[in-house]
């Protein structure tokens, strides 16, 4: 029997050990009897790619630097599952899955990308995050809903605008977006807001109204044990759904620089709370278990993976990335990245100990570290 007449439930047990998506592509690539029979296989999700600054991407968690076609004249800004968020050299802006290279373009939205903030020593990305209710593979007309940090939330079906809040008031900044049933939902100022969304006579959708669903609480912003009473800290919210629940995740970054510089150094703790939909009134309820699943945060993409023996995720774990656009993560491309354990409250490094390939280390580009979460079928 040679290599290629493997059966497939064996071939099954192999993908379910091997978390990594380049490993299973290789796996896949061996013959087509291997590539058939893999893409009938239920895996769970593979793991996903860190995009870095040079337009590479990271592996986890072993640490393997992986190029993909990428344009030559375009800059990513984040993700959104398997799509990146690319900006061009012309101001034109798009969505690109770099699997399947499909693009869609969408409105012109670089005006006051980069701010010279006082007193740092280069321009530095605006931060945006963009959501969506359904994958974009799958809808005939994609909604995309994007906050950025100096025009608040647009909504376009692309390449269309259909709405935005820019110049609206009154309206506080708007922390977090995350779509969550169909719904839209924001953060502001720790409280949750459902933005409605209705068609207008065209069958564009709209923004209706804000809603406040959850109220802040002082229990949100308490600074947890042994947290130092000496030190500043910024508290980054992030809107995760995870096993049909939508969690708020919470992370205190210690700062080493006064602002406005925003320099931040270090992630001391990360605290999760549940939207409690159903209480009257609706709260955040804090959150110690996530039920068998590990949680992937960034600015710019956040998601829920299921744990387990064969999936390469450690159970009640939350996987994050530095924020920071500035020399240190120049100098270093996962400074202030890592693994939060839950449970004992110990962080450990993003990569495994036997990862041994370098980190590019050099600044091409206004890149923003960024989660890109790979579809199963590729």
């Amino acid at each position: 029997m040679s290599w290629s007449d493997l059966p497939p439930e064996l071939l099954g047990l192999v993908l379910k050990r091997l978390p990594s998506l380049a490993d299973r592509v290789r796996l896949r690539a061996v013959c087509h009897p291997w590539r058939s029979n893999a893409l009938l296989q239920p895996l769970p999700p593979p793991l996903p790619w860190l995009a870095l600054r040079d337009g590479t991407f990271l592996s986890i968690p072993d640490g393997e630097i992986i190029e993909m076609p990428m344009p030559d004249d375009a800059f990513c800004y984040g993700s959104v599952d398997n799509w990146l968020f690319l900006v061009h050299s012309d101001g034109q802006c798009s969505l690109m899955n770099p699997f399947s290279e499909d693009t869609l373009k969408l409105p012109d939205l670089s005006t006051g990308w980069h701010v010279r903030l006082p007193g740092c020593p280069e321009f530095n990305p605006v931060f945006c995050k963009l959501s969506v209710p359904s994958p974009l593979e799958s809808s005939l007309n994609p909604l995309v809903a994007i906050m950025h940090e100096s025009w608040g939330l647009c909504i376009f079906q692309p390449p269309v605008v259909t709405d935005t809040i820019q110049g609206r008031e009154p309206l506080e900044a708007l922390l977090e977006i995350s779509f969550f049933g169909g719904k839209l939902f924001a953060i502001v100022s720790r409280k949750l807001l459902n933005i409605e969304l209705v068609e207008d006579l065209e069958h564009k959708p709209k923004i209706s109204l804000f809603k406040c669903i959850i109220e802040s609480s002082d229990d949100l912003l308490s600074r947890p044990e042994p947290m130092s009473s000496d030190e500043e800290y910024i508290v980054k919210p992030y809107l995760v759904e995870c096993a049909g629940k939508l969690l708020m995740v919470n992370r205190w970054i210690c700062g080493l620089h006064p602002a406005p510089c925003l320099d931040y150094d270090r992630t001391r703790k990360f605290d999760v709370f549940e939207a409690d939909f159903i209480t009257k009134p609706c709260r955040w309820r804090r959150v110690n278990d996530l039920g068998g699943h590990a949680l992937f945060v960034s600015s710019s993409s956040s998601k829920s993976f299921p744990a387990g023996e064969c999936s390469g995720v450690q159970e009640n774990c939350i996987y994050f990335m530095s924020e920071l656009s500035g020399l240190k993560l120049v100098a270093d491309p996962l400074h202030d990245s890592g693994v939060y354990n839950m449970k004992n409250g110990v962080t450990i490094p993003l990569l495994s100990d036997t990862s041994a390939v370098p980190l590019p280390s050099y600044h091409v580009g206004p890149c923003r570290l960024t989660w890109l979460f790979a579809t199963q079928a590729l």
